[in-house]
């Protein structure tokens, strides 16, 4: 398979299968050079074992991928070389000092002698470790030790990072400032496939890959994603008490679907405007305490529940 002009990752219908059960189930998609691609699922829906299978460290059962122009089944030495990666957990030696994971790292990666104090120093300042390199790395708050972890991950300057939910535990705060560096470096013509279930955090990508029981339920931008896969107008309905409020509403005349957000239901209805003073007329004469209903805007996690819901209801169709 010849790598197109421009991708650094090229994947069709990848399959990994252990035993009876289908991890990854024929997925295809391509990244872009300098894109930072976001792969969006629940735990377990696949994600882990298919940047496993696209660094080289886990064998496909069937299917092709291609990563920064090498076959990850016949070349998965050559893939290493060519990939940072940043796992769900910090990757780094506890016990080591800074400077001492640094060197570690460099070695590993053969970055080579002359270019290993600028790459160092390069990696010291975009961690916002200058002047702490003899700091035990254990002893680094969770934000300093995952940019740290990041400059460790791409000394030998690869073409491709993969990112798997390296934020998860991060604060906030820490996690925005990783996203700055994240996208500093796509503007360098880094490729960044960062896999997370964090909402928010798909937000920042250019494009996502939303998987689902190991299956690609819907592929493309946020906002083509929100656009796309919402059938019908969003409802914010608060309503007293909760969980008998969203029983009635799931069985609800007009009423696609619905689903607790926090304190409050989303609704799926065809039209908004002429849905709300019905469904709050509906509530109250069963005994709802209803307050605001509002047309909003639908987020990824809106997004995420349709396709899912959706996907989830055919298989029961189809089952036998």
């Amino acid at each position: 398979m010849a790598n197109n002009n421009g991708n650094s990752v090229v994947v069709e219908n990848l399959v990994k299968r252990f035993g009876d059960f289908t991890a990854v189930d024929r997925i295809s998609l391509e990244t872009r050079t300098g894109e930072i691609f976001g792969f969006l699922g629940p735990n377990g829906a696949g994600k882990s074992t298919t940047i496993r299978m696209l660094c080289g460290l886990l064998q496909p059962t069937a299917g092709r991928a291609q990563v920064a122009g090498y076959d990850v089944a016949r070349e998965p030495e050559r893939v290493r070389q060519n990939i940072g990666y940043m796992s769900q957990k910090f990757s780094l030696y506890n016990d080591l000092r800074v400077i001492e994971n640094l060197r570690l790292f460099a070695g590993l990666y053969s970055v080579p002698r002359q270019a290993l104090d600028e790459r160092m120093r390069w990696a010291l300042e975009m961690a916002g470790l200058a002047g702490r390199e003899a700091a035990i790395t254990g002893t680094l708050p969770g934000g300093w030790k995952q940019r740290l972890a990041l400059g460790c991950a791409v000394l030998h300057r690869p073409p491709v990072l993969f990112r798997d939910e390296p934020t998860s535990g991060v604060d906030p705060i820490s996690r925005r400032q990783f996203w700055e560096l994240i996208h500093q470096m796509a503007e360098g013509g880094v490729t960044v496939f960062v896999t997370t279930h964090y909402m928010e955090e798909a937000e920042y990508c250019n494009r996502l890959a939303l998987i689902y029981r190991g299956q690609i339920v819907a592929l493309g931008t946020p906002t083509e994603l929100k656009q796309r896969a919402m059938k019908g107008e969003l409802l914010l309905v608060e309503a007293e008490p909760l969980g008998p409020a969203l029983e009635l509403l799931q069985s609800a005349p007009g009423v696609l679907d619905a689903a607790v957000f926090g304190s409050a239901l989303h609704l799926v209805v065809g039209e908004a405007r002429t849905a709300m003073a019905p469904l709050r007329r509906y509530l109250s004469e069963r005994g709802m305490h209803v307050g605001r209903i509002e047309r909003i805007r639908p987020s990824l996690e809106d997004v995420f529940v349709s396709l899912t819901t959706e996907r989830g209801a055919a298989r029961k169709e189809q089952s036998p």
